[in-house]
């Protein structure tokens, strides 16, 4: 057994010493950490893991390492989005909507679609994303994750929750007689024993993070307020809350504004997506219980109905009241991590547009890149992603004028590592 040991530690040194050594050097460095960027920044990469960080002079390169020079460039560690849906595309109601996809387009179609998405999250630098469900393609997320980590197809490190949880009447498809049986973007639950079994479910078929929807239809009340339908009850989360904590996963709820999100902080879920009106005492509560927030906050600019409909002035209230709480929660200290909701609109857009409304709000650029490295890491419960530092994971990008001075930089992206892998130079 000591001979076994012996050996397979031999063997990792050795691997170690013969992996590719890599030297990346750029004007400026954004390890994700610190308050302040590096100048003349040197980062020692072997294999897929970062091996040192240092000043530019201040000691000899490795031996044979081949490097990568960025010249005036600022590097920043691999961005992470937590909040995409790579089988959607922004879908266009005149093509048929959400449901089109769900009724007609064959299971291969959808994940061809997904593959192309998680493609282009890579492309502008997202090395890590948390996919919050598949919309209807059941398990179609476990599977383009493992063709990305087994390197059949480009892509991020994915965090998936498979087919996400609802209630009955609590989610998509909608309006059809009541005689037709349609398929349903979510699995629905009622009662805490079922909520459990799609728990237990999801977390054996692969899911890393459960997601449920504590909300759903919203719309504007008589007195000009936003009302959210709730949808699970206390009971049936704590059961999901439970269960997932169990196998040492967390759980994301869905949830707008009023009950429903009362019901998810009260419940334990570990992050709020959305949060488009938060209460004082709520936001309140999130800080006592570390809860996180998942803004997603430019999402909420697109496709507006005309404002003279009920669901036209439901999108301009969600917009009024969402910057608002976002404000609130900031200034209170809720742990904050970058989120999109890209899928939501269209992967060929700029999924860094984010990075701007997180600013244009109150966070500093410094702190909403952080909320895309470190802080996002943190809420993954993976620290060996979201920074520059040794022991991390060689995913890096670049951008060729400073974030710091102009956040929208990030969305010109020009250099992708991930894994110790150049992906775009």
């Amino acid at each position: 057994m000591y001979r076994t040991l012996l050996a397979i530690a031999f063997t990792a040194a050795a691997a170690c010493a013969t992996a590719q050594v890599t030297v990346i050097r750029a004007r400026w460095l954004i390890d994700g950490l610190s308050a302040q960027p590096l100048a003349n920044a040197e980062i020692v990469i072997r294999g897929n893991r970062i091996a040192e960080v240092y000043t530019a002079g201040t000691r000899a390169a490795p031996a044979g390492a081949q490097l990568i020079d960025l010249g005036q460039a600022t590097v920043l560690p691999g961005l992470i989005d937590c909040h995409t849906h790579i089988f959607l595309q922004g879908e266009v109601p005149a093509a048929g909507g959400y449901d089109v996809q769900l009724l007609k387009f064959p299971a291969s179609y959808r994940v061809a679609r997904a593959i192309v998405a998680a493609r282009r999250a890579l492309e502008q630098g997202f090395t890590t994303i948390r996919d919050v469900e598949t919309e209807g393609a059941g398990y179609g997320d476990v599977g383009v994750k493992q063709a990305i980590n087994e390197g059949y197809i480009p892509g991020p490190r994915m965090f998936v929750v498979t087919r996400a949880i609802s209630t009955t009447g609590g989610y998509n498809l909608e309006g059809y007689a009541p005689e037709i049986e349609v398929p349903k973007g979510a699995q629905l639950i009622d009662g805490p024993v079922e909520a459990r079994k799609a728990a237990r479910e999801q977390l054996d078929h692969g899911a890393d993070w459960i997601k449920v929807y504590m909300t759903h239809r919203s719309w504007v009340d008589r007195q000009g307020a936003l009302v959210s339908q709730p949808t699970l009850t206390t009971e049936e989360l704590k059961a999901i809350v439970d269960e997932a904590h169990g196998w040492h996963r967390r759980v994301a709820c869905h949830a707008y504004n009023g009950l429903g999100l009362q019901r998810a902080l009260d419940g334990g879920c570990d992050s709020i997506e959305h949060g488009l009106e938060i209460s004082d005492a709520q936001i309140a509560q999130m800080v006592r219980q570390g809860t996180w927030l998942v803004p997603t906050l430019a999402v909420y600019y697109y496709d507006h109905d005309p404002p003279d409909t009920p669901s036209g002035q439901r999108d301009r209230k969600r917009v009024a009241v969402h910057g608002v709480s976002f404000q609130k929660a900031l200034r209170a200290g809720v742990r904050i991590a970058f989120g999109t909701d890209v899928g939501g609109f269209v992967w060929s857009d700029p999924i860094a547009q984010e990075f701007v409304k997180e600013v244009e709000f109150g966070m500093t650029p410094m702190q909403a890149i952080q909320s895309a490295t470190a802080r996002a890491a943190e809420l993954l419960d993976t620290p060996e992603l979201g920074r520059v530092a040794p022991g991390a994971y060689a995913d890096l990008v670049a951008v060729g004028s400073d974030p710091l001075a102009d956040i929208a930089a990030l969305q010109h992206v020009s250099f992708v590592m991930k894994d110790g892998v150049v992906f775009r130079q």
